[in-house]
C-alpha cells in the first residue's frame, strides 16, 4: 500500500530534502507541498524536480485535497503547532522534525483512539539517537556533564531540541541511578557573561554554536577523576535525517498516540 504524504515547509532546506526523499520511495507518495513563502510556484522553484511533482501551495488544506495520509513538518514551532492542531482536527498522521515546540500540549490532542497519530523526534539522524542512549548509559558513573551543540549558521532556536533532549534523558538516567544532580559548578565570577552556557537539568551546562559551513553536530562530554568520556555525533548533510524521516512515515499508522523522539520506532 502507497503511503501519500504531504510536505510542510517545502521550500526550505529540509523540506525540500523531505520532498526528495519521499519522491525516491517506492512504498511513498508525494501528494501536496506546503510552504507559504512559494504558494503558487512549480517545486522546481526549489530544487532539480521532475515534471508532475506537486505546485507549492500556501495552505494546509492542500493536504486534505489530496488526500494525505500523513503531514511531515519541518518549518518553525509556531507554524509546527498549527500543522500538528490541523492533523488532529482533520484525521491526518503528522511526522514533526520542528525543535522549540512545548510537546506536552499535544499529548490530549492524539490521545483519543479516533484521533491520528503524532511523532515529534528532535533529530531524525539515527547516530543522535544512539548518542543521547549512549549519554544515558555514562551519565550515572561521572561527576560533571557538558554538551556543546553545532549547528548552521540559519539555525533559529539555541540550544537545540537535540541538546535540550539529551539533557533530559541525562538528568532521567542520574535520578533512576540514585546518583541525583551533578556537583555545583565552581565558577563564581563569569568574566563575560554566558560564558559558562545554559544550565540545564541535573546541573548540565549546554553551549551553543553557530557557524555557517556546519550542519549539525553534538558533543556530550563526561568528567571524573583522572579521565573524561566525549560521545559525539555529526551529520555532514541533510541526507543523514531521511531514513529516520522515512521510518517516521512508515511506521506512524501503527504507533498510537504522541511518540517523542525515535527510540520506539527502532525497538519495535
Amino acid at each position: 500500500m502507497t503511503i501519500r504524504v504531504a510536505v510542510v515547509g517545502a521550500a526550505g532546506r529540509m523540506g525540500a530534502t523531505v520532498c526528495r526523499a519521499v519522491l525516491d520511495a517506492n512504498d511513498l507518495e508525494l501528494v501536496a507541498a506546503i510552504d507559504t513563502s512559494a504558494d503558487g510556484q512549480p517545486l522546481s522553484f526549489v530544487g532539480d524536480f521532475p515534471d508532475g511533482s506537486p505546485t507549492i501551495s500556501g495552505e494546509l488544506v492542500a493536504a486534505v485535497q489530496a488526500r494525505a495520509d500523513v503531514l511531515v513538518d519541518f518549518t518553525v514551532a509556531e507554524a509546527a503547532a498549527k500543522t500538528l492542531r490541523f492533523g488532529a482536527a482533520n484525521g491526518i498522521h503528522v511526522v514533526c522534525g520542528t525543535t522549540g515546540i512545548e510537546t506536552s500540549g499535544f499529548v490530549a490532542e492524539f490521545a483519543p483512539p479516533d484521533r491520528p497519530n503524532a511523532i515529534i523526534c528532535p533529530n531524525f539522524a539515527i547516530s543522535a539517537v544512539l548518542m543521547a542512549r549512549l549519554a544515558e548509559i555514562a551519565a550515572p558513573y561521572f561527576d560533571n556533564a557538558e554538551i556543546v551543540e553545532l549547528h548552521h549558521d540559519q539555525k533559529r532556536d539555541a540550544p537545540s531540541g537535540t541538546a535540550l533532549e539529551s539533557a533530559r534523558r541525562i538528568a532521567q538516567a542520574r535520578q533512576l541511578s540514585g546518583a541525583g544532580d551533578f556537583g555545583k559548578d565552581p565558577t563564581d565570577r563569569e568574566v563575560l557573561p554566558g560564558a559558562r552556557g545554559a544550565r540545564a537539568e541535573a546541573n548540565v551546562f549546554v553551549h551553543s554554536i553557530r557557524l555557517k559551513g556546519l550542519v549539525a553536530h553534538q558533543e556530550v562530554i563526561f568528567g571524573t577523576l583522572g579521565q573524561s568520556l566525549t560521545i559525539r555525533q555529526d551529520s555532514y548533510d541533510r541526507t543523514s535525517f531521511m531514513p529516520g524521516v522515512l521510518l517516521a512515515i512508515r511506521k506512524i499508522a501503527l504507533t498510537p498516540g504522541l511518540t517523542i523522539g525515535l527510540d520506539r520506532l527502532l525497538e519495535a
